[in-house]
């Protein structure tokens, strides 16, 4: 299955994809940090390739609600605009399956209510951040690892220069129940199929 991660630097997902036998590329303005296929550009330049499935991540500094108290800047200045507008682009994409990834945020006002939200604690990651995922093509994420711990370890992260980078990387255990339960599809419809496709998308919310 060929794979594009979108808005991707860490190179988790992209990997979890390729470990599992998958033709996989991220693509983001900065270079990746982990060796390995990777487009560093705009991702709407790559968006027409016949790729079968996007995981994407769009920047979310301006449309997290954890923001909130700054939406009326962010509004005068025209960034929240932008920001909701590349988002509808990569979910307007011609590609049959999709994930968007998101925290809480307005998109869930603008556009539609997620078709789910995940916590790291479902993947094997004693701690909290939920997740919203809006689905094309897709079924819902089935926890595969549920652990102890609910600590709010990213949203104490001190100040840094990195701490943007550090909140927004995926958990591993995320990425590798992305790669397994996603990259299964493969084999049950090729993307060709759906490509003019109308699957239904499932709506279930996972706090």
């Amino acid at each position: 299955m060929r794979v594009l991660v979108a808005c991707e630097f860490s190179g988790i997902v992209r990997d979890a994809f390729i470990r599992t036998g998958h033709q996989a590329m991220s693509c983001d303005l900065l270079q990746t940090e982990a060796p390995g296929p990777h487009y560093k550009g705009d991702v709407r330049d790559v968006l027409d390739y016949p790729w079968d499935l996007m995981i994407a991540h769009p920047p979310c500094t301006d449309l997290a609600v954890s923001g909130a108290r700054h939406f009326s800047g962010k509004y005068l200045q025209g960034r929240q605009q932008a920001s909701a507008s590349f988002f509808m682009s990569l979910a307007k994409a011609d590609i049959p399956r999709m994930a968007l990834e998101n925290p809480i945020c307005i998109m869930s006002t603008l556009w539609r209510q997620p078709d789910q939200i995940i916590q790291p604690w479902m993947f094997g990651h004693g701690e909290t951040k939920a997740t919203c995922l809006w689905l094309k093509n897709l079924p819902p994420l089935i926890p595969e690892n549920i652990v102890d711990g609910r600590e709010s370890r990213i949203h104490r992260l001190p100040p840094s220069d990195d701490r943007w980078k550090l909140r927004s990387t995926t958990y591993r255990g995320i990425a590798e129940a992305m790669a397994t339960q996603w990259g299964r599809l493969a084999s049950a419809k090729s993307g060709a199929a759906l490509r003019n496709s109308n699957v239904s998308r499932p709506s279930q919310q996972m706090r």
